[in-house]
């Protein structure tokens, strides 16, 4: 089986090395990019399959390189775990509103970092066969989710979600009418140790009403609970 490779964006040299030798001790292919310029150029001519990115670099930063990841179709859908050491709120959800999907501040757990990492690999969904393209298919309210094409069309439209957006969107869905609380969104889109306030679901369903836009009306705020997709 292949390895994953990972690409690691981070101008500190210690914390670049130290990063990169966890993640080789724990089984990856390992690339390093020392700024947002460098690592969208190793992006556009190598396979990467998940990039752990530091949010102060030079030229751009990680919320640049974020939204320039998240704007090309081919890598779109690449987890992002953002290693910084800015864990302010706001911080934390400038960067996952600019799409990444993870948030690790330092100093941090070598064990904690390659869990998240290991968890937003798996949540990257995988090539289906053509016979099995419609497992998980849902349509409601003029959308068209397709789970194992990580595709979402409104009226027909295609409509480009970030990885989280997706999970979120494919999790109300799935049971229309049944209405989740944040910690449960948190928990399946994070996983169970994920720390992150209940601000920053707000903030992904804001965004996801945003881009649906006439068919975001059908997800629902249940005061004091969480959220529902309208049966």
């Amino acid at each position: 089986m292949r390895k994953p490779s990972i690409l690691v964006v981070e101008d500190d040299a210690d914390i670049q090395q130290l990063v990169s030798y966890n993640l080789i001790k724990a089984g990856f292919n390992v690339t390093c990019a020392d700024s947002g310029e460098e690592a969208l150029q190793l992006l556009a001519r190598e396979p990467i399959d998940a990039m752990v990115l530091d949010l102060m670099l030079p030229g751009k930063d990680g919320n640049e390189v974020c939204r320039a990841v998240r704007g090309q179709e081919a890598i779109k859908g690449l987890p992002i775990i953002m290693l910084t050491a800015k864990s302010e709120e706001d911080d934390i959800v400038s960067g996952l509103e600019c799409g990444a999907d993870d948030y690790v501040t330092k100093p941090f757990s070598p064990r904690v970092l390659i869990a998240r990492l290991e968890a937003a690999l798996r949540r990257t969904p995988e090539p289906v066969v053509d016979a099995d393209e419609q497992a998980g298919f849902i349509s409601r309210h003029g959308m068209d989710i397709h789970p194992g094409r990580h595709e979402v069309r409104v009226d027909g439209q295609e409509i480009h979600l970030t990885a989280s957006e997706f999970t979120i969107l494919a999790l109300l869905a799935g049971r229309p009418g049944w209405v989740f609380s944040r910690q449960q969104i948190i928990d399946q889109v994070r996983g169970y140790d994920y720390s992150i306030t209940p601000r920053a679901v707000d903030v992904q369903i804001f965004g996801l009403r945003k881009k649906l836009g006439s068919a975001g009306t059908c997800i629902e705020t249940v005061r004091g609970i969480g959220y529902r997709i309208r049966e």
